[in-house]
């Protein structure tokens, strides 16, 4: 069995000490270090060498956790992000997962949502609580953004899954869904599958149920 390491970054201990059980509780999931400030987390990092790093936004010291996003992302690509936070704001959410972060949960989920989104992350693949959808904003859909095939891919992502996966649920090439994968980010004017989502949700164009 393949074990997931995992660095908690939050500077409330209570916190930090409870994920620390509810995660270790599972034989898959291991945490290999726990932070209380973005700066702790970069000095430890690369002795740590996390598979995915759980992190609380709002940080104390020099640095947030839009700007710690960015340099573990920078410094160890095969690092994954997933941000943990306590209440919504969506120009921070935006900010974080356009730093690099590929999932995104509040610290009101339920606990198994966790485990769940942590498992996704340390796989590679983007993970967005569902109830968010609640929450953003939505704009009119237009019918016309997105071809019906750029609709289904789009619907894959929300899902989850990687590009060979929807090549081979839709019966087609990978190389022709990361054309269409291209084409979904071009036209939703965001840089990455999580920030797809999000603007997916906004518009109405993918539902809550669906992810």
């Amino acid at each position: 069995m393949s074990v997931i390491t995992i660095a908690l970054v939050d500077d409330h201990r209570v916190v930090t000490r409870s994920l620390t059980a509810w995660l270790e509780s599972f034989e898959d999931l291991r945490v290999v270090g726990v932070a209380a400030s973005g700066e702790e987390l970069l000095d430890h990092l690369d002795a740590w060498a996390p598979h995915v790093v759980v992190q609380d936004l709002l940080l104390p010291g020099g640095i947030d956790g839009i700007e710690t996003t960015m340099r573990v992302c920078q410094r160890r690509p095969a690092t994954n992000v997933l941000a943990l936070t306590a209440s919504f704001d969506e120009a921070r959410m935006m900010g974080v997962l356009r730093a690099g972060a590929i999932g995104y949960i509040r610290k009101d989920a339920e606990p198994e949502t966790l485990i769940e989104a942590v498992r996704a992350v340390a796989d590679g693949r983007t993970f967005i609580d569902p109830r968010v959808a609640d929450v953003v904003r939505r704009s009119p859909a237009r019918a016309d953004v997105l071809t019906r095939r750029e609709m289904d891919v789009l619907r894959h992502v929300a899902l989850g899954h990687s590009n060979r996966e929807i090549a081979a649920l839709l019966g087609i090439g990978e190389e022709t869904v990361k054309s269409h994968v291209a084409h979904v980010l071009s036209k939703l004017a965001v840089e990455n599958r999580a920030q797809a989502i999000i603007e997916a949700l906004r518009r109405g164009l993918v539902v809550a149920e669906e992810i």
